[in-house]
């Protein structure tokens, strides 16, 4: 592992840490040894939070998961207001049909960022065409595929065995995927409930209505 990736790694364990959720399989095995936050006071009991503190964290909980910059999850925010039903459930449905949460839930990637990293790199097909932006929609009823030519590079000869699973949460009833091919469809558009992310999404909502 090179000295950038190893810091990003120990980022994201320290995020993990705070944010109470493991974000990457490293992250689990650091919370099965240390279940506490960081810091020289992570084992001592946290003073009561505020309203505003427990709304604040929640929202970076969710960001984190989807690996998201602010500005991105407040254009999401906005969205899911204007649909109707609930605006926390259309929130997370939305960010789910993300090409890059896609390509991670697929089994394709171990982890949201390599799942982006997958994308950014023209490594993805979408309907057969090539799509390199992790923010893009997808639609019930299109394909996701890694494109044939990336199709025999290790990273993927790896995922196509099925060597994420062990990670990754059960493949959620909105897609259908087939590993072996590096192939999957987004059947439906996903329900909330199903959704495999970690997120009390009234608070979310509460926050960015303050």
């Amino acid at each position: 592992m090179s000295k950038n990736n190893q810091a990003r790694s120990r980022r994201q364990v320290r995020l993990s840490r705070a944010l109470g959720i493991a974000l990457t399989p490293k992250a689990v095995k650091h919370f099965e040894k240390r279940p506490y936050g960081p810091g020289e006071h992570g084992r001592a009991r946290r003073r009561t939070e505020s309203d505003y503190a427990v709304r604040l964290k929640e929202k970076q909980r969710l960001r984190a998961q989807y690996g998201l910059r602010e500005a991105q999850m407040t254009r999401v925010f906005e969205e899911a207001r204007k649909e109707s039903g609930l605006t926390g459930e259309s929130l997370v449905e939305l960010l789910e049909m993300r090409l890059d949460a896609l390509v991670l839930r697929s089994g394709f990637a171990r982890t949201i960022a390599q799942a982006r990293q997958a994308v950014v790199h023209r490594h993805i097909l979408v309907d057969g065409k090539l799509v390199d932006r992790p923010s893009f929609r997808v639609k019930p009823g299109q394909v996701i595929q890694v494109k044939p030519k990336s199709q025999t590079m290790t990273p993927f000869q790896i995922a196509a065995a099925g060597a994420h699973r062990d990670v990754l949460p059960d493949v959620p009833g909105y897609l259908e995927v087939q590993l072996e091919k590096l192939r999957a469809e987004l059947v439906r558009r996903p329900k909330r409930a199903e959704v495999p992310v970690t997120c009390d999404v009234q608070l979310v909502v509460e926050y960015y209505s303050r």
